[in-house]
């Protein structure tokens, strides 16, 4: 089956399903059960998470297949969004689920005046979001791995 993936909201019952995908991308990158447990509480959708909105997920549509998921935080009176929960189901890498979540959250952003997006690679996805169009401006701690940090990743958006 070829079915590109479309984009749409996520709804407040998908959370456990979400969390399970998130679980899934995170884990395809040869992590131990040690580094997951303690990345377990970073990578939950709640549903508070849900119900602020703009949380997106990737579908193949008629299937109820849900292929990935991001989330968009605004800056509160900046023009300077954080990109986060950017997860694509290992099935589905490759398949044009990044991209098209990835063109949500770019519309929802300019939409919103924001001209800068940031957010904080796995160092597994660093390569990805430098396709994306992002540059590491600096590193930053993890929040679930003591002594380990993270590439801050940068990207000015284009003027609508």
């Amino acid at each position: 089956m070829n079915m590109k993936p479309t984009v749409r909201p996520a709804r407040i019952d998908e959370a456990d399903a979400l969390t399970a995908l998130c679980v899934r991308s995170k884990r395809s990158n040869g992590y131990d059960a040690t580094f997951m447990a303690a990345c377990l509480d970073e990578l939950m959708v709640t549903p508070a998470r849900l119900k602020a909105g703009n949380f997106w997920v990737a579908e193949v549509a008629g299937d109820d297949v849900l292929c990935g998921c991001a989330g968009l935080t605004m800056g509160a009176g900046k023009r300077i969004g954080k990109v986060g929960m950017f997860f694509v189901d290992p099935e589905w890498q490759g398949r044009g689920a990044g991209r098209a979540l990835w063109a949500a959250i770019v519309d929802c952003a300019q939409e919103n005046g924001l001209r800068k997006l940031y957010l904080d690679s796995d160092p597994f996805a660093e390569a990805y979001y430098r396709k994306l169009g992002f540059e590491m401006i600096g590193r930053v701690p993890s929040g679930s791995m003591p002594g380990r940090t993270l590439p801050r990743m940068e990207i000015t958006l284009p003027a609508c």
